[in-house]
């Protein structure tokens, strides 16, 4: 059994039945989803499934994440924290701001937050940045993974609210939740264009991938800040 560190705080774990990605755990012993826990030379790892993870299946798509031990995070759409916890290993000198809007899902987040102080639960609306940012501090990366069809938006009002200069946009679009029956092709291609043109901050487009087969009519995409125009 081999590790390979592929990106900061991100492994690629090679063992007899294949390559496993993973995150050196931030608490020992503890599970956050029923995820596997390797221990490699006294270091423990949790394995992370690309198909329970956008971010993770970006990841194996090759994007260069650019999240780092001491990064701020703002997270958009954080669930239960299925794919934060693996920030928040990632960030371990960092901080995540995990933005949820369901009560119901705002509780599991929260018991997860007790055993990870570099994670702050936001219960909150995405669409109205303005109502956490007395909260909310600029950040180096924003993670968005929300089923609304205004994804484009929201990634805009928060870049421009919270995302420092040159900082990086990393936006899972969801083509189902904004088109039910447009091609996700062109669906894709739309929102990329609204990304470049249509907001108040300039987005520069990285990468831009579709995370099949780990995530059907998705594309991932890579973008950075590069001015709020006038």
């Amino acid at each position: 059994m081999s590790t390979k560190e592929m990106s900061s705080g991100i492994f690629e774990i090679t063992e007899r039945g294949g390559k496993h990605l993973a995150t050196i755990n931030l608490v020992p012993g503890a599970s956050v989803y029923g995820e596997k826990l390797i221990e490699i030379e006294g270091c423990e790892y949790r394995i992370w499934n690309p198909k329970r993870s956008k971010l993770a299946a970006m990841m194996i798509k090759k994007f260069n994440i650019p999240i780092k031990r001491d990064s701020k995070v703002l997270y958009l759409g954080a669930a239960s924290g299925t794919t934060v916890s693996h920030v928040s290993d990632i960030v371990s000198e960092g901080i995540v701001y995990a933005v949820e809007f369901s009560p119901r899902t705002m509780r599991d987040l929260i018991g997860l937050c007790d055993m990870r102080p570099n994670i702050v639960p936001i219960l909150a609306d995405a669409n109205k940045p303005q109502s956490y940012a007395h909260i909310v501090e600029e950040v180096d990366v924003i993670f968005q993974d929300v089923a609304q069809p205004n994804q484009s938006e929201i990634a805009a009002v928060n870049a421009m609210q919270f995302l420092k200069r040159n900082g990086h946009l990393l936006l899972s679009i969801k083509a189902r939740s904004i088109d039910t029956v447009a091609n996700p092709k062109n669906v894709f291609k739309n929102e990329i264009r609204k990304l470049e043109h249509e907001f108040d901050v300039g987005f520069e487009i990285l990468d831009s991938r579709e995370l099949a087969p780990f995530h059907e009519d998705h594309l991932g995409v890579m973008a950075r800040v590069l001015r709020v125009r006038k």
